[in-house]
């Protein structure tokens, strides 16, 4: 006999796995898609290169300042709901871009990008690993990981082949039916979900975004003012003080969106180094390579992206080398030591940690 009560959604995991890996492949592939069309779009926008570096930099400042609070807001106001809203919000600004007439227009429309991204990678994360029970979970974050090792590696080639065969506005424009079909999806096939509701760190979030910006203007912004300048000087000087001021913040904060007791586990401390070290070489030397190819020696954009993919699919190929079945001592396997794209910090952390610890909360 019907109670009246409907039993809760069971999450379909193939669709789980699917919806969650697309989103987080198409917001990573983002992220290094445009180096190898910058030249094309200096010249139909009538940009310096300086100035389209932001195209690059905009997006990845959005996207590392909204992502514990995007954390933060699926807890409370549910993970599905912030996915899902962040899936349009990514789709929408990759239209505006696609359709931005001027260079200011475009590194606006990335940031919007940015925080798109920043619910996207946090939450599908979350709602992919409430999914699967704990045997299968240390695997199935190892698949959601590799994919991001793919997107980095063929982003240029993608970005390269569309731009010579199509136009650069095209490397926007694939986002939209892809971010259009998974965002319907996501809402009707992904199981809904909520969290501990915590207070949102927002001093924090103004510290290090403000903080960051900052420290890339005055290191973008060097070589053209000159390193002495009082420009450069003000600004390195305002980012250091503003990174110090959200130490000092996040250290007497109630609920800080980086507990600084995090940073004296050495896994974690270690693995977020690295990555922080690998993405800094990758995202820059990428760039100045991709200009240096077109600019300097005539490669056509497709030519650049063929050049620089052996280059950035080493690492996630090593690691598919090196793959370490050693299980952890919660039985999960990791998804390799060494070479990672994804830390395995952030494995063992899937499996370990509930949702809210895993982003800081």
């Amino acid at each position: 006999m019907s109670t009246g009560t409907s039993a809760p959604r069971q999450p379909r995991l193939g669709w789980t796995l699917g919806l969650t890996s697309a989103a987080y492949f198409m917001v990573v592939l983002d992220s290094l898609v445009v180096i190898t069309a910058l030249p094309r779009m200096q010249h139909d926008l009538h940009a310096g290169l300086a100035t389209l570096q932001w195209t690059v930099n905009s997006y990845g400042i959005a996207f590392a300042a909204g992502i514990i609070t995007a954390a933060a807001l699926g807890d409370r106001l549910g993970r599905r709901r912030v996915f899902t809203a962040g899936l349009m919000l990514f789709t929408l600004a990759s239209a505006a871009c696609a359709l931005s007439p001027t260079a200011s227009a475009l590194i606006a429309g990335r940031a919007v990008q940015g925080l798109g991204g920043a619910a996207i990678l946090p939450l599908s994360l979350t709602i992919l690993t409430a999914a699967f029970p704990a045997q299968r979970r240390g695997t199935i974050v190892g698949i959601y990981g590799g994919l991001a090792g793919l997107a980095v590696a063929i982003g240029p080639l993608v970005g390269g082949a569309v731009t010579e065969g199509l136009d650069w506005h095209w490397i926007f424009w694939v986002n939209v039916p892809i971010g259009i079909a998974a965002s319907v999806l996501s809402r009707r096939l992904l199981p809904e979900s909520h969290g501990a509701p915590a207070r949102l760190d927002l001093p924090g979030v103004a510290l290090i975004s403000a903080g960051v910006v900052s420290l890339v203007w005055g290191l973008v912004r060097a070589s053209q003012a000159g390193w002495s300048s009082p420009e450069i000087i003000t600004t390195l000087a305002l980012g250091a003080a503003l990174l110090g001021a959200f130490l000092a913040w996040e250290s007497r904060a109630r609920e800080p969106m980086l507990p600084l007791r995090l940073l004296r586990i050495q896994a974690f401390a270690a693995g977020n180094a690295t990555a922080f070290l690998m993405s800094g070489a990758v995202f820059a030397a990428g760039f100045l390579v991709a200009q240096y190819f077109q600019l300097a020696l005539g490669y056509s954009p497709l030519a650049t992206g063929v050049r620089l993919l052996p280059w950035l699919a080493t690492p996630p190929a090593e690691s598919i080398e090196r793959q370490d079945t050693t299980r952890t001592e919660t039985g999960h396997l990791r998804a390799s030591r060494s070479g990672t794209w994804q830390p395995p910090s952030r494995a063992y952390s899937a499996g370990r940690m509930s949702p809210c610890e895993r982003f800081g909360r």
